[in-house]
């Protein structure tokens, strides 16, 4: 495949441009995996102050089915966060406000409400780098930059490849 020394200058300055992308995708992936995980960290020391984990505070249905035994004073369902559980949910929690370096004490719910719709954010904006990554990656196999190492076809199956639940 002879290429004049244009179209060839062309082709490498392509790949470049894809290649750079691929890295800042790359580099942002892993800034975000930063702030996910310091989320998660934040998240689990809160659970830890409650005294609860994803799983152990009961259902609304199996706190209405333990309450049951007649007493019609109390109502029948009883919102609880899985989060807060018995826990005061007023009591002030210190929080770094983002994006400033401030300190401000929040009511617990309302901060572990603003991390997990935070990690619910993060999570979305991994799943959408990991697949421009993927598509960086195979258009960079396609351009040729990578046949030498490893056939286009590889990469092609590779990046096919999906997650099933």
């Amino acid at each position: 495949m002879d290429l004049d020394p244009k179209k060839f200058a062309a082709l490498l300055d392509k790949i470049e441009a894809e290649a750079d992308e691929f890295l800042l995708a790359r580099n942002q992936m892993v800034e975000n995996d930063k702030e996910r995980n310091a989320n998660r960290e934040a998240l689990t020391a809160l659970r830890k102050r409650a005294r609860t984990t994803k799983t152990s505070v009961m259902s609304p249905f199996d706190s209405m089915m333990k309450d049951i035994h007649g007493s019609s004073t109390k109502p029948l369902v009883q919102e609880v966060c899985s989060t807060c559980g018995s826990h005061d949910s007023s009591e002030p929690t210190w929080m770094m406000l983002p994006g400033a370096d401030l300190f401000a004490a929040i009511p617990f719910h309302a901060v572990h409400t603003m991390l997990e719709k935070d990690e619910e954010k993060m999570e979305f904006e991994s799943k959408k780098l990991q697949s421009l990554v993927k598509e960086k990656a195979l258009f960079i196999s396609e351009l040729g930059a990578l046949a030498d190492g490893i056939s286009p076809g590889v990469i092609r199956s590779l990046v096919a490849l999906e997650d099933k639940p």
